[in-house]
């Protein structure tokens, strides 16, 4: 049996480590904090990240990165803007890296599957990537994802079995930038439907943004070469719909509290748990930018976590011009 561990003990690492151990498969999770590993291996628990699990024994931690450079399958789930330090930091790789952690990263505008390659050039990079609340992953409930195999049909042949349980259901795709696109994209926008709900303008207004934002997700995939059918996917309009409609997503409630009229500087501050799209946002904005586009609901959502005040942004927003819906620009 191929043997498998997860990079990072986060919610959303922990759940995947709960979720392919839910077979009795032995799985090693990495995390940083010394105590968290003397938690999960005594208590079979991770009550900093999330308390709602109970772990199965066979869930095991450790906190040597040596130990998850010897496993044939590494899920690597730490934080976006850290994943590279992370995997430069192991004396060796798996073969098959299986990214899931969604975001951009800050400084180089680099896909997170650029910069697992350049720290790890002789592993295969694949992307999961999909509509998934850490808690209900945990818990066993069903979930589909995108599973985007950097080497094609021959990672998939692998990586299926080792992944799929019969509540987790991964597709097989081979667009690992259109997957990294879906996943980083819809964080920033989870903000701005998040500050819709903080400001109280309604279930209508929501429902436009979301699809405005999916517009500006697939214009910006397909200028990075993303296929428009990825991005209509698990990864793309299928997370994007999940993480705009929930207090579960921490995006959202990053969200809401703005339009609710706290501080950015404050929030971020207090929070324990990483708001990827507060990260992506300045980049995105930047790489659309270069390549020539309009992204005006993710420049917004900039603005606001720069300080602009969320009604203004709105009445920016909609004092836009009035253009046709489908073959504009922006």
């Amino acid at each position: 049996m191929s043997t498998v561990g997860v990079l990072g003990a986060g919610a959303w690492g922990t759940a995947l480590a709960q979720m392919l151990a839910s077979d009795g498969r032995e799985v090693l999770i990495w995390a940083r904090e010394k105590e968290l590993v003397e938690e999960i291996n005594s208590a079979h628990s991770n009550s900093l990240f999330l308390p709602s699990a109970a772990l199965a024994d066979t869930v095991r931690a450790t906190g040597n990165l040596a130990d998850m450079a010897r496993l044939d399958t590494l899920l690597v789930v730490t934080p976006a803007q850290h994943m590279g330090s992370v995997l430069s930091a192991m004396p060796a790789h798996p073969r098959d890296l299986v990214l899931c952690s969604k975001g951009i990263e800050a400084g180089t505008g680099r896909l997170m599957n650029h910069a697992a390659k350049s720290a790890a050039p002789d592993s295969a990079i694949a992307v999961l990537s999909g509509p998934t609340f850490a808690h209900e992953v945990a818990a066993g409930l069903p979930t589909a994802v995108t599973l985007a195999c950097g080497d094609g049909e021959a990672q998939w042949e692998r990586l299926a079995p080792v992944i799929a349980r019969p509540a987790f259901r991964p597709y097989y795709s081979d667009d690992v930038i259109g997957a990294e696109i879906g996943g980083s994209v819809k964080n920033v926008l989870a903000i701005a439907c998040g500050v819709v709900d903080g400001l109280g303008l309604g279930q209508n207004a929501r429902a436009a943004l979301i699809a405005r934002g999916y517009a500006e997700m697939l214009r910006f995939g397909e200028a990075l070469g993303a296929r428009a059918e990825t991005l209509a996917g698990l990864c793309g309009l299928g997370d994007l719909v999940l993480t705009c409609s929930s207090t579960s997503s921490r995006n959202f409630s990053l969200g809401k509290a703005l339009g609710e009229g706290q501080r950015a500087e404050d929030l971020m501050a207090d929070r324990r748990t990483v708001a990827e799209g507060a990260h992506t946002a300045p980049v995105l904005v930047e790489l659309a930018a270069r390549h020539a586009v309009a992204m005006p609901i993710v420049t917004a959502v900039y603005g606001l976590l720069k300080g602009d005040a969320p009604r203004e942004v709105v009445s920016g927003l909609l004092s836009r011009p009035l253009r046709a819906e489908q073959g504009s620009a922006e």
